[in-house]
């Protein structure tokens, strides 16, 4: 079904609403009514896609008339699986968030349910952000490539994401990033890796978790890269040496508050390619989606391939 209330914000663009519903556990769907609202109040030009899965999605906006812009109405997961239909085709995105995590969103000071402030923005000129390329080169889905916004991370940061499905219906983004953090932690066991950026070695040792980011913050605020610039060409790689529970729950109220960098049980550098290597199958989360267990990971920025409305 295809609106077109007058006069639009901004002459001559239309929108494609890309809204997924069970993002946020269903919270997207729910609020649709008063975000179509907020989108006919401001005179917005707008056709609504809502797919089932994120394939199905991008399929329909890669249907698109090179013209229309998309608002992607979810989390991370959301905005990553339509990457592919946007990396490097100019196409605008804007980004409304309503799902279970929205940190790239949360970087750029958007809020959830926040529809004013998301669609206000639109007015905007429109900036160019950079993405990031995942490949995983050996374990599950060896030789797949991902494009993502915002980041990836493995071992123990992954045993969260798939601690976090498990946690108790009541809690949401960052209640339920901490309650399976701390479930975590229960189980926690340090494995070889070697990180390498731009073919040095960053890191190469015993290891909790390692983190590839071209956003600041994961799991609902935690501020894991807060040197990250998602417009400098670089991502930042980091990885946790030797630690025990204590000193990793002691990291982690550091890095909710993005004072970690500089500590020694930290390893950090900016770079353009970044290789991890795991001795064991590790969990690995891409923008916070599960994406199996994998020993080796390459991941490469794309300077400026993405086109945002509302950053």
């Amino acid at each position: 079904m295809i609106h077109t209330p007058s006069p639009p914000l901004v002459p001559d663009r239309h929108y494609a609403v890309v809204l997924n519903p069970s993002a946020g556990r269903g919270l997207a769907r729910r609020e649709w009514p008063r975000l179509e609202a907020e989108l006919l109040a401001r005179g917005l030009p707008f056709e609504v896609i809502s797919e089932p899965s994120g394939v199905a999605a991008r399929t329909r906006v890669e249907g698109l008339p090179s013209g229309v812009a998309v608002l992607a109405v979810g989390g991370d997961g959301t905005v990553g699986a339509l990457l592919p239909a946007l990396v490097g085709t100019g196409r605008p995105l804007g980004i409304v968030p309503l799902g279970s995590g929205n940190d790239f969103a949360g970087m750029l000071g958007l809020r959830p349910g926040d529809f004013a402030g998301a669609l206000g923005r639109l007015a905007f000129a429109p900036r160019r952000v950079d993405a990031l390329r995942a490949t995983i080169l050996s374990g599950e889905g060896e030789g797949r490539t991902h494009l993502l916004l915002n980041g990836l991370g493995m071992g123990f940061d992954a045993e969260v994401a798939v601690l976090t499905l498990r946690a108790p219906t009541r809690l949401s983004g960052f209640g339920r990033y901490a309650w399976a953090a701390l479930a975590a932690l229960r189980n926690l066991a340090l494995t070889p890796v070697t990180v390498e950026v731009d073919g040095r070695v960053l890191y190469e040792g015993p290891s909790a978790l390692t983190a590839v980011m071209n956003g600041t913050r994961y799991g609902g605020g935690f501020q894991i890269s807060p040197a990250s610039d998602a417009r400098d060409g670089l991502l930042h790689a980091l990885a946790s040496g030797r630690v025990n529970r204590a000193q990793l729950l002691t990291l982690m109220g550091r890095v909710l508050r993005g004072r970690h960098l500089g500590h020694p049980r930290v390893h950090h550098a900016p770079g353009r390619v970044v290789t991890v290597t795991w001795a064991r199958p590790t969990h690995l989360h891409l923008d916070g989606d599960l994406a199996g267990r994998v020993t080796a990971v390459r991941a490469e920025v794309l300077p400026g391939a993405v086109t945002l409305l509302n950053g």
